[in-house]
């Protein structure tokens, strides 16, 4: 039996470049914490305004930049800007500092983290502390939750804590830096999925320097708010109004210890981007978008997601009077932690699918089932 294309050994064009991975290492070690986007969200339009019409910033700080804002037609090309961290929640009189989640942080990883405390007077340096091994008791050893973590300042009061800047409510990341390990993975902080953010604004730069002509309006929407329940997502598509959405995330690499295929699925970073069936993600518009990867030569995965694909294309998909929408998402290692990694290869990849998928989508395609 033949090998279908998606299955080959297909050589990996590159798209990016110098300047790109430049601003893709600016971008990463950037916090963006949720609710908080707006740095993050300044470099992003500011990198992508070359290469669009015009750009939207909605109430919470999705930004969108457009293509043909005029056209009636409108395609959404997506990925979510916001990462986890923490709130500061209550301050003993002693110094300490305990926290609350802001999305999905990680709290079996959080002792001696070292973690920057975002205050109006600017950046505070603390630790994540923990009881030493000598004495702790083997016999009863407490696990890490959010009953026991806090944060070390190096104050000795609380009225020293607030003179700091910090005060209840503000917000607090992880601190680390991107880097590029064996040549082979990028590797940092949130690229769940400022990744996304990086991999749509290579494609609107691939449409500006390659002079595609677009018959339809192109919205490239790097939204707010998806690590607390993809509300950003859910505002601007309301406002948008699209009338198809290729939505870009992240998604496990399962080939890793302590990974269970059975319930997660056999996905490998390295072997390309993953397509996913289930009720949010359009059939014909994930047919289309395969027969973009065939042509291409793009190797590409499946996974079924079942009843939400837990991701921003739930929140398209089901707005308005429903939106054509599909997923397209990049294996990723050790998801929110500071060390998540993606392959280098994949980012290409995704970034060739979309590009090709929206090359080829039709003026006013219709992606019924039955007309």
């Amino acid at each position: 039996m033949a090998k279908k294309k998606s299955d080959s050994k297909e050589k990996v064009n590159k798209v990016t470049n110098a300047k790109s991975l430049a601003f893709l290492e600016k971008y990463i070690n950037n916090a963006a914490p949720t609710g908080f986007e707006k740095p993050g969200q300044q470099l992003w339009l500011d990198y992508i305004r070359p290469y669009v019409d015009t750009h939207i910033v909605d109430t919470y700080g999705t930004v969108v930049g457009v293509i043909n804002p005029d056209a009636e037609y409108k395609v959404v090309v997506e990925a979510h800007a916001d990462e986890i961290s923490w709130f500061v929640h209550y301050i003993t009189n002693d110094g300490f500092i305990y926290l609350r989640r802001n999305g999905g942080s990680d709290h079996q990883i959080a002792p001696s983290m070292r973690v920057n405390i975002h205050t109006d007077k600017g950046i505070v340096k603390g630790v994540f502390g923990w009881p030493a091994i000598h004495v702790r008791d083997a016999a009863k050893e407490e696990q890490p939750s959010m009953k026991n973590l806090f944060l070390e300042v190096g104050a000795t009061s609380k009225d020293e804590v607030e003179k700091m800047g910090i005060h209840i409510g503000c917000v607090c990341t992880f601190e680390d830096e991107f880097m590029v390990m064996n040549n082979r993975y990028y590797l940092g902080r949130a690229l769940d999925n400022r990744i996304g953010g990086f991999m749509i604004a290579e494609v609107a730069r691939m449409l500006k320097e390659k002079k595609d002509k677009i018959p339809f309006g192109v919205y490239f929407t790097n939204s707010v708010q998806e690590e607390i329940g993809l509300r950003g997502a859910e505002m601007i598509a309301h406002r948008i109004k699209p009338d198809v959405a290729i939505v870009t995330d992240v998604c496990h690499d399962t080939q890793t210890p302590m990974m269970n295929k059975v319930v997660n699925g056999d996905l490998a970073c390295g072997k390309g981007p993953v397509l996913s069936y289930g009720p949010a993600v359009q059939n014909n518009l994930l047919k289309h978008i395969i027969d973009s990867a065939d042509k291409n030569s793009i190797r590409f995965q499946r996974a079924a997601v079942s009843r939400s694909t837990g991701t921003d294309t739930d929140a398209f998909a089901y707005s308005n009077a429903g939106v054509a929408s599909a997923l397209i998402s990049l294996p990723l290692r050790y998801m929110h932690t500071t060390v998540e990694m993606v392959h280098i290869d994949d980012v290409e990849r995704v970034i060739q699918l979309i590009y090709h998928s929206l090359k080829s989508i039709k003026n006013k395609q219709d992606w019924r089932y039955i007309k």
